[in-house]
């Protein structure tokens, strides 16, 4: 798909997360190519820069590019029994309320219950220890859309 992002960010394998539009975006001219094609709280990643530069007030450097995106691969600490690369599933919040150093990674953003994996890599055990006991796997995930 394809929107628009700021100047400065407009490189192939940048990743960014959207967190809803701007106020300044409900009224401007380029909201259905910017904003609306994506999803709140979803990651992306750059794959194409176009061409054609637009203003815009709220980047620092006033304007815009067009790139074409598609939802980034997720890594994910996951203590699944079942993990091999090329499974799919449908993926659950765990059951964790530790708030430990490794929680950003259990608990990654853009991913939320109901989205339909694939295993894309399994980089096998972790190796820092889970404070509930869990035994867990760094995955790298992709979407099943």
């Amino acid at each position: 798909m394809i929107t628009l992002i700021g100047k400065d960010l407009a490189r192939p394998g940048v990743s960014f997360v959207f967190y809803g539009p701007a106020e300044e975006c409900k009224s401007c001219r380029f909201k259905p190519s910017c904003v609306d094609s994506l999803e709140k709280n979803r990651k992306y990643e750059i794959i194409e820069v176009k061409d054609n530069e637009q203003k815009c007030p709220i980047h620092g450097e006033n304007s815009v590019i067009p790139v074409v995106v598609e939802r980034a691969d997720i890594d994910l600490l996951s203590n699944s029994k079942n993990i091999f690369e090329g499974s799919t599933f449908e993926y659950s919040t765990p059951e964790c309320s530790e708030n430990c150093e490794y929680h950003d990674e259990c608990f990654p953003e853009g991913l939320v219950d109901g989205d339909k994996c694939i295993i894309i890599k399994n980089h096998g055990k972790h190796h820092g220890e889970c404070k509930k006991g869990y035994k867990l796997n760094k995955l790298t995930l992709g979407f099943v859309i």
